[in-house]
């Protein structure tokens, strides 16, 4: 009697899952890790920007002694990206736990760092930028160690006028705006802007789309007919205009915008999750999961939406970019945020005072728009052809 020694490697070996499959096959397209690194390269400085372009000094040593004036200046926001940054590399790595409880362990660690960052963080409001610079002019400091980019977004150079419309220079790599504030720091700070209102406006759609979706697909019948009717009349709803109108009557609100982008973009998402749930509900692992009792969330959510869920992956890269250029359509008709810096307001004060036209304020916006959204429509190209074998199969040939 012959015994076949199997690797104990391959015993244990967990079985892969479709969505981890389709993910390392996205993965292994050149288009994909294209996207992905410009997208992680957005992600860099949405998080760290106030650590790469600031005024304030890392460190600095004058007459009262040693201080930091830029931990001093972080906002909650900051801190708290920052945190969360921090703890999700932590929980990528312990591995041995369940990603089920990384995931709440995550947003139980996130809301206890917002809570506390929004009591215990108080920044001083008035900022005044150019008594960092007379301090090292008139040697009031010693020495100062400066960010990468020493400028912050808002610091507008008021006691030096001819700082306004500067054209790239080794001080100002990027050039200046026309309130003398340095354009390659406003750009480091507007992905965060970009990031926010592509990743929550879909994450709201998503949340929506998917649960109505799914009952829709699930039940069928009078709840599918209702969804369906439902999904027509926020179809015919338009965005722009709907976003113009809030921001007319409430005022320019970020949040707000997000909110309306992902209460009115939830349609497509809804349209795929009933289409993978009709399709879902008469496999056999459903049926059984009925016959077993289980209860109607655990067979919506539990068994059906992992393996439905796909398909709204590749929407929601689409959903991203088009939000992302939605937020500087605005911006860029002067309806955006005022205080923040976006790419679609950059992009408007091109045209300068008088209808003068300025280059590098056309360009580096301009660019960092097309490469964002160009990048999203990467990544849902790649998930796009791993999920369809007709089209792996083509690859292959």
């Amino acid at each position: 009697m012959t015994t076949l020694n199997t690797p104990q490697s391959i015993i244990n070996k967990q079985p892969r899952s479709f969505l981890a499959g389709v993910l390392l096959d996205m993965c292994g397209r050149w288009g994909a890790r294209v996207g992905l690194a410009w997208i992680g390269l957005v992600a860099f400085f949405a998080v760290f920007g106030p650590l790469v372009a600031s005024s304030h000094p890392i460190l600095w040593k004058t007459e009262d002694g040693l201080s930091s004036p830029m931990l001093e200046h972080l906002m909650p926001a900051d801190v708290i990206l920052l945190a969360m940054t921090f703890v999700a590399a932590v929980l990528l790595v312990c591995k041995w736990i369940h990603f089920g409880k990384r995931v709440l362990w995550f947003f139980a660690i996130g809301i206890v760092v917002s809570i506390l960052s929004l009591v215990f963080i108080k920044p001083p409001q008035a900022i005044v930028y150019s008594q960092y610079r007379e301090a090292l002019t008139t040697e009031k400091a010693d020495w100062a160690v400066m960010t990468i980019v020493p400028y912050s977004p808002t610091d507008r150079f008021r006691e030096m006028e001819e700082t306004r419309f500067l054209s790239p220079t080794s001080k100002h790599w990027m050039g200046t705006t026309g309130d003398g504030e340095d354009l390659c720091s406003r750009m480091i700070h507007a992905c965060r802007i970009a990031l926010a209102v592509g990743f929550l406006s879909t994450g709201i759609a998503i949340f929506i789309g998917v649960f109505i979706g799914g009952l829709m697909g699930y039940f069928s019948g009078w709840v599918d007919l209702l969804g369906m009717r439902l999904v027509e009349v926020f179809s015919s709803i338009p965005t722009i205009f709907l976003l113009i109108t809030f921001v007319a009557f409430y005022g320019r609100n970020l949040y707000l915008m997000m909110i309306i982008l992902g209460l009115t973009g939830w349609v497509g998402y809804a349209v795929f999750t009933r289409a993978e749930f009709l399709k879902l509900r008469e496999q056999d692992f459903v049926q059984a999961a009925i016959a077993c009792g289980l209860p109607l969330r655990s067979v919506l959510f539990k068994h059906m939406l992992p393996n439905g869920v796909t398909p709204v992956l590749v929407s929601a890269s689409f959903g991203v970019a088009g939000a992302i250029l939605t937020e500087s359509t605005l911006s860029f008709l002067g309806l955006g945020l005022v205080d923040e810096p976006s790419w679609g307001q950059m992009l408007n004060q091109a045209r300068g005072q008088g209808g003068v036209f300025t280059w590098w304020m056309a360009i580096y916006p301009g660019m960092a728009i097309f490469l964002t959204v160009f990048a999203y429509n990467l990544v849902g190209e790649a998930l796009r052809d791993a999920i369809d074998p007709q089209l792996k199969k083509a690859a292959q040939l």
